[in-house]
């Protein structure tokens, strides 16, 4: 232990609550807005979505907000947290765990402690209960032993990481703003891609692609070495690159016996097609891998249709409605291969493309430079909590 550091658990220096659990069947009266899970970001609130249900009056205190809360999920991406810091107040509800700290004890500090605990697997694989879908729930988390050093070594430390968490953020950002400028250059080329306003020829996904498929629908063998096998989580949202970094492998006699059609080969479009559906993936063809049925492998006709301006065609808005009012589902919404390839494209003429995949080829070598810093920013922020809470 640290000088001057003491050990207490979570429970030990805060109050915490779930949030109301809702009914809205038995809705009555005003609606409010509340947070729920998909509202916390790590170390953010997106306001964007946020959805409204009736609080009866006598609820409004219990189930309140304030500056200063911090907001841990209960389920999904367990232990994800983000702090209130709005002046005025708002309403949760039971997908959240609210804490309410001791003065002696900043949130920000506990925020990144979660992190660490995440980074290193303890949230997932000590505190959070259930196979299929993880729960964190109250008396684990209240379970957690918490390292407290005096006040004032709390500030300095998230002064620091929060300065490098800003810089992550910030080169984020930058790729949104690349992945903006880029969607503008197709619309500005060739417009929208279901209004067709500029009269291109259309056909179907199906005809312009020599094979649309999707990953085995069999449980896989495992083997602790092999050929990498990806799940639409090994896909990251937001940059849209594969993560090879934490996948299981599988034999390279299951590799073999696949179809060509679904060995995924350099220029191929990995599209996601059940959960977050309506994500597409480029393949460099650097490493050998196979994937579950929950994505789809479409290998384009290059006599008719680039794999970049195919990518961006997949990530203009109206495309995304276009999956939104085919896609089928309670639980996780699935895009069936079958409306998939019915989907109707526009394809201008392949030197427009070309011209187009050469100005995208541009931007993605500048997103490529930012991504790498922000690895090595993360790596620098993941190596500072390891020094801090380890």
């Amino acid at each position: 232990m640290r000088e001057g550091w003491e050990y207490k658990k979570l429970g030990q220096v805060c109050t915490s609550d779930l949030g109301k659990t809702l009914n809205k069947s038995k809705d009555r009266g005003e609606l409010h807005p509340y947070l729920c899970s998909i509202n916390i970001l790590w170390d953010k609130i997106d306001l964007s979505t946020l959805k409204q249900a009736c609080f009866e009056a006598d609820e409004q205190e219990k189930y309140t907000v304030r500056k200063g809360d911090l907001l841990v999920c209960e389920g999904g991406d367990t232990g994800r947290s983000a702090i209130w810091d709005r002046d005025e107040t708002i309403l949760y509800q039971n997908a959240l765990h609210r804490l309410r700290f001791h003065e002696s004890v900043s949130p920000k500090f506990v925020l990144f402690y979660l992190m660490y605990l995440k980074d290193i697997g303890e949230i997932d694989n000590k505190y959070s209960k259930g196979v299929t879908i993880k729960h964190l729930v109250k008396k684990a988390l209240l379970s957690i032993p918490l390292p407290i050093p005096p006040k004032p070594t709390q500030l300095s430390i998230v002064s620091e990481l929060d300065k490098l968490n800003e810089l992550i953020q910030i080169k984020k950002e930058q790729l949104k703003d690349y992945d903006a400028l880029a969607q503008s250059i197709f619309y500005e080329m060739f417009g929208d891609p279901v209004e067709n306003e500029k009269g291109w020829e259309v056909m179907s996904l199906a005809d312009v692609c020599h094979s649309i498929t999707d990953g085995d629908h069999m449980p896989p063998p495992k083997t602790d070495s092999g050929i990498p096998f990806l799940t639409i989580s090994n896909i990251n949202k937001e940059t849209r690159i594969l993560d090879f970094s934490d996948t299981f492998f599988v034999p390279q006699s299951y590799y073999v016996a696949l179809k060509e059609s679904r060995k995924p080969m350099e220029n191929d479009l990995l599209y996601t097609v059940t959960g977050s559906y309506g994500i597409p993936v480029v393949v460099d063809g650097k490493n050998s891998f196979c994937f579950q049925r929950h994505i789809a492998l479409l290998r384009p006709n290059v006599d008719k249709v680039l794999t970049l301006y195919l990518c961006y065609w997949c990530l203009c808005p109206s495309i995304k409605q276009v999956a939104d009012k085919v896609a089928t589902g309670i639980a996780q919404k699935t895009v069936s291969l079958t409306s998939l390839r019915k989907f109707s494209i526009i394809l201008p003429p392949l030197p427009l493309q070309q011209s187009f995949a050469h100005r995208i080829e541009q931007i993605e070598r500048q997103k490529a430079a930012v991504q790498r810093t922000i690895k090595d920013l993360e790596t620098l922020l993941a190596v500072r909590m390891q020094y801090w809470f380890e």
